[in-house]
């Protein structure tokens, strides 16, 4: 659960341009809604065309000519749901110091290094992120509704004596994020049932002991499409071709570099708005990922914690937001997929957090 922040910008195009970027945009990491901004859907907060056009002469992103993707054909355009109310935390559960803050917490500058008693307890949050990921993606079928997922999958961390990181998260009001079909990241759960050929990312992650592990998988709803199976199979792929590369002293830009080169593979466009983050005692810190080719400078660190989580479209890669400042969807309508683990840079190389 991440995202770019006027910080990244800066850091990746210097101040001059960074500040034109800004200007240009409200497409920050506190999701900031204006009302000068909204568009007259009913739905939507539409990101600035003029950002994702200079991103697109800076960065080389293949053209996309087509007005509406072949999925639109097959499967409706996803509208918001009910959102039931918030889930309660019992009182014993440690909780992070952000949840009754009202505001997206800053990302914290500065990696996150371990000694042996960190990585202790990230090995511990990240194993219980898995297993919780685990059983959220055998509950995936027709009929069922993302808010019953979320209902249980907040049941089973607080069981474990954990707690929920999304829920409280600058206002995001439930404990897991689902983002179906065209959905990029970040959707909130609700009352709308899943639908035979969906696709579907879960993003969990849990604070456990004071350290966050975090992990997100795309699943299967029913009979799939080739092209939504191909999609999903090649974004998982991208990760794992990218945390073979992951080490001592490898330079972050790698990771872009290898996601980015995949994808070009099978003609996906990769989402660059959105980003991997350092993680643990602090949910979202430096270093920022990239997922696509960038020269972003920084190397890996033994004892450093972060995750890589590429997000892979059939279509446009330009992202449009609903207007519960959270929920982003690909602006023409095209199947999105994401993949996610935390991970740990060893002596030997890299270690993930966040399997079973």
């Amino acid at each position: 659960m991440a995202c770019t922040s006027p910080r990244l910008f800066s850091s990746l195009f210097g101040d001059p341009v960074a500040s034109r970027l800004q200007s240009l945009s409200t497409f920050q990491l506190n999701f900031s809604s204006r009302q000068g901004n909204i568009s007259k859907s009913k739905h939507v907060l539409i990101v600035s065309r003029k950002l994702s056009g200079l991103t697109d002469l800076l960065f080389n992103r293949r053209g996309r000519d087509q007005e509406q993707s072949k999925w639109q054909h097959k499967h409706a355009r996803l509208n918001p749901g009910k959102v039931s109310p918030r889930l309660p935390i019992p009182e014993h559960i440690l909780k992070p110091p952000y949840v009754n803050s009202r505001h997206v917490p800053e990302v914290a500058s500065g990696s996150q290094i371990h000694d042996a008693e960190g990585i202790a307890c990230m090995r511990a949050s990240g194993q219980l992120a898995a297993r919780v990921l685990e059983y959220a993606g055998t509950l995936v079928k027709p009929g069922i509704t993302t808010d019953e997922i979320d209902k249980a999958v907040h049941k089973m961390i607080i069981d474990a004596g954990a707690y929920p990181s999304p829920l409280g998260y600058g206002q995001f009001p439930k404990s897991v994020c689902t983002s179906v079909n065209e959905c990029i990241c970040h959707g909130i759960p609700d009352s709308r049932p899943l639908e035979d050929g969906d696709i579907v990312n879960i993003d969990v992650t849990v604070y456990l002991n004071g350290y966050h592990g975090d992990t997100s998988k795309t699943f299967f709803c029913g009979n799939t499409p080739e092209e939504a199976n191909q999609l999903v199979k090649v974004t998982e792929e991208s990760l794992h071709k990218a945390i073979t590369i992951c080490g001592p002293r490898v330079e972050f830009k790698k990771i872009g570099e290898t996601i980015n080169d995949y994808a070009d593979k099978f003609h996906y466009g990769v989402v660059q708005q959105f980003v991997g983050h350092g993680v643990g005692k602090v949910f979202h810190s430096d270093p920022m990922i990239l997922h696509f080719r960038n020269n972003k400078p920084g190397r890996m660190v033994i004892g450093q914690t972060f995750t890589i989580e590429p997000m892979l479209t059939i279509g446009s890669i330009d992202p449009v937001m609903w207007n519960d400042n959270w929920t982003v969807v690909t602006a023409d309508g095209s199947l999105s997929a994401q993949f996610e683990h935390t991970l740990l840079i060893t002596e030997n190389g890299v270690e993930i957090l966040t399997q079973c």
